[in-house]
């Protein structure tokens, strides 16, 4: 679901995301607010994303595994440079993830924390 909220960022309209089961999965929404996106966080439960907006790129932080890829597509769909940390989070779910989006022409690098 952390997915498909960020296309419906770029998506044209609005949409309701309702996440029954588990509360706070769409806590990172504020992340991507503070990325432009225009997303209303109901409750813990529920979202309403309305689109499309432009993206700007942002210094962000991966809480858990599906809301860095996220994070990480939606830094793809940025204008800008986005930082991303604490990517060992993505990396559990995804393996070589930078090297396979590279692949597909993404401009993406992993690059060590000083």
């Amino acid at each position: 679901m952390s997915v498909a909220i960020v296309v419906a960022t770029q998506s044209r309209g609005s949409v309701l995301f309702h996440n029954w089961m588990f509360e706070g999965r769409m806590y990172f929404t504020d992340k991507l607010k503070g990325m432009g996106a225009q997303i209303i966080l109901c409750d813990p439960h529920r979202c309403i994303v309305n689109g499309p907006t432009r993206l700007n790129g942002e210094k962000l932080e991966s809480p858990d595994i599906r809301a860095g890829m996220a994070m990480l597509l939606a830094a793809l769909a940025a204008d800008g440079q986005s930082t991303i940390r604490n990517v060992g989070q993505i990396d559990r779910g995804y393996e070589r993830v930078d090297e396979k989006l590279r692949s597909l022409g993404a401009k993406i690098e992993r690059a060590t924390e000083n």
